[in-house]
């Protein structure tokens, strides 16, 4: 349930920015006609729909650190605003739920980026999703890296 608010959120952000919505017009589109429906003949996944919303709002309420974080890992003259828009998505989804879900292991949380990653791309971009996000969860959560793995 939680992988289909990832994707869901990621689906929302991108659909965000292309249309110039708001985020509550977008929650509201996405509970209504997306989450967990048929739409042309494909079945969308179920989603935890109060991480959904934790997730697109917190994305939104902090898009600026979030923007900022990911810029500082990319590499130079690559700002996140040149990065394809639903690299973009994935990137801003999963450095705020490294920021601000702590609830959620950093590990497992990059494993959900790439997994959505692969549900969009087949090639680089799924590399660039781990290496960033990696960095990202070394720096906001250094101590799940530094102890020893169990």
């Amino acid at each position: 349930m939680r992988r289909g608010a990832r994707l869901s959120v990621v689906q929302a952000l991108y659909e965000m920015e292309i249309g110039g919505r708001g985020v509550i017009e977008a929650m509201a589109e996405f509970e209504a006609f997306w989450i967990g429906k048929e739409v042309e003949d494909i079945e969308l996944p179920k989603a935890e729909i109060a991480f959904f919303r934790d997730l697109l709002g917190g994305v939104v309420r902090e898009q600026r650190l979030v923007d900022r974080s990911v810029d500082e890992v990319l590499a130079t003259g690559w700002p996140l605003k040149r990065v394809e828009a639903v690299v973009r998505a994935i990137l801003r989804a999963g450095a705020y739920e490294l920021a601000f879900r702590k609830d959620v292991p950093a590990r497992a949380v990059i494993s959900e980026y790439v997994a959505v990653a692969r549900a969009f791309y087949e090639g680089e971009e799924i590399g660039m999703v781990n290496a960033v996000l990696d960095k990202l969860a070394r720096d906001f959560r250094a101590d799940e890296f530094d102890a020893p793995a169990a």
